[in-house]
């Protein structure tokens, strides 16, 4: 080894130990029953395409159709293969000492056919199956259903609910809407213009219609659990929202009052308890069955699930003139997002076109949060680092995720900050456990606490998940240690 490696491992080394020893004293901040774990999703992890009587979804039509928007013409047909490799995927979990494992079902596995076909039940059997196998591992499964009908809802509830204890309706449905039928880059490709070029659609009426869609299955699936399972089978179920921090770019009331759109617009839109909010800002949405929903928006969630990566200065275009951009049009709320003030990033930049790191916004969002909704308990579903996987790439580097450890120490710093002042968040999770496919960003982009070949699928672990698995460790030590408790669940 010659010298200027030995010194570069030397200090990664050096550098390893100070993050964790900054956090160790953080660790404790993390209540007893917290949940520490990873996300994924069904598209980006499963692959098998087709196989055991699925049918397509709409990712799998999208992905074929010439003219996609996917930047390396890939797929997830294949995907990590976590369909055929659930079970080395648990054990990697297990490995990390997590206790929870967030995940979502592909309706095209169990309902191929779609809501007037029979159930595949070998769809039924790998859902229970993988399951079965968080829970011999001591893993909680928090389990999102995209509800689409009522026969969807019996179906998960009835299949899972024995063991499922925490459900989510929607994930992210801001983006469903924005980038589904406002802009049209997302499947169903439904967009006009300005907004996009698509061959239908309008960006100007449809990105309400399905909001409120959304709205309405989010609150028939809560109503359905509550009245049907919830007393039997003990669970809870909440709503996943992509929560940006928007930091006003001047302390001027326009500026403030312009953060405070861009949050009810993006946020606040789909809590739904908070539905007149929606109206008032979109007078001129299409709005429906009004009074039969608000009689239901009472106790809508159990839980507000956050996905928080990054965070943007506001600014007014109301009453200031703005460039065209994103949300500066009447129905996005008349804001502009920016990473700069006066030349100066928000925070330091990522490989990532967009994401900078803000830690202090993982501690504002969830305290505005708190703030604005009684503080309804929060699970952090979503947080990671993304790095492009450029041609000169090469595996030592990708592994060796320095900036990574950075982020998520940083990050977990700030949500132990919130969590002390009073915040009641109950669980954290990694995005991601592995390496995936990224949307329309393909396989270019890397997210996982492990490294996946995309040639060989095998997984290899990253400096992260070492960090991450100490830390867990840490936590359950002291907590142990501060309760006068002997446990045997922390990993050697």
């Amino acid at each position: 080894m010659d010298v200027s490696l030995k010194l570069y491992v030397g200090f990664f080394l050096l550098y390893m130990l100070s993050l964790e020893q900054s956090l160790a004293n953080n660790s404790s901040s993390f209540p007893s029953n917290f949940f520490f774990g990873t996300s994924s999703s069904a598209y980006q992890y499963e692959g098998a395409y087709l196989a055991n009587g699925k049918g397509l979804n709409n990712w799998d039509v999208y992905s074929h159709k010439p003219g996609n928007l996917i930047v390396d013409g890939s797929n997830a047909d294949i995907a990590v293969d976590h369909y055929h490799r659930y079970l080395e995927d648990i054990d990697l979990m297990h490995s990390l000492g997590v206790n929870s494992y967030r995940f979502s079902i592909s309706w095209a596995r169990i309902l191929p056919k779609g809501r007037f076909g029979e159930i595949n039940e070998a769809g039924i059997k790998f859902y229970n199956n993988l399951i079965d196998g968080l829970l011999l591992k001591g893993l909680f499964a928090f389990l999102e259903s995209l509800f689409l009908s009522f026969l969807h809802i019996d179906i998960c509830f009835k299949s899972f609910g024995d063991r499922v204890k925490y459900w989510v309706t929607f994930n992210e449905p801001s983006f469903q809407v924005k980038f589904g039928f406002q802009a049209g880059t997302f499947p169903p490709s439904r967009c006009s213009k300005p907004f996009g070029n698509c061959t239908y659609g309008d960006s100007e009426k449809e990105p309400f219609i399905t909001a409120h869609n959304i709205i309405l299955a989010h609150i028939a699936a809560v109503h359905i659990y509550r009245t049907k399972y919830q007393a039997t089978q003990g669970g809870s179920i909440g709503i996943v929202l992509h929560c940006f921090w928007y930091e006003p770019i001047s302390n001027s009331v326009a500026d403030k009052l312009a953060a405070e759109r861009a949050q009810s617009f993006s946020i606040n839109w789909y809590v739904p308890f908070t539905i007149l909010f929606f109206i008032f800002y979109t007078n001129e949405a299409v709005v429906y069955e009004l009074e039969t929903v608000l009689q239901k928006l009472n106790k809508g969630l159990d839980f507000i699930g956050i996905n928080h990566y990054t965070s943007y200065y506001v600014q007014d275009c109301m009453f200031s003139a703005c460039e065209p951009g994103p949300g500066t049009s009447k129905m996005e709320g008349y804001f502009a997002q920016s990473s700069q003030k006066n030349g100066t990033r928000i925070g330091e930049p990522t490989e990532l076109v967009g994401r900078n790191v803000y830690p202090q916004g993982m501690e504002k969002i969830v305290t505005y949060l708190k703030d604005r909704y009684h503080n309804v308990p929060m699970i952090i579903t979503e947080n990671g680092y993304g790095d492009m996987n450029k041609p000169n790439s090469t595996t030592e580097s990708l592994l060796h995720d320095v900036e990574r450890i950075k982020y998520l120490a940083g990050y977990l710093d700030a949500l132990s900050t919130a969590i002390r002042k009073g915040a009641d968040v109950r669980g954290y999770f990694v995005w991601s456990l592995l390496d995936n496919f990224e949307w329309n960003s393909g396989y270019t982009i890397r997210f996982g606490l492990h490294h996946v070949d995309y040639e060989t699928l095998r997984r290899t672990p990253k400096s992260s998940a070492t960090w991450y698995r100490n830390l867990i460790s840490q936590h359950i030590a002291k907590d142990c240690k501060k309760h006068h408790m002997f446990c045997n669940n922390i990993v050697d």
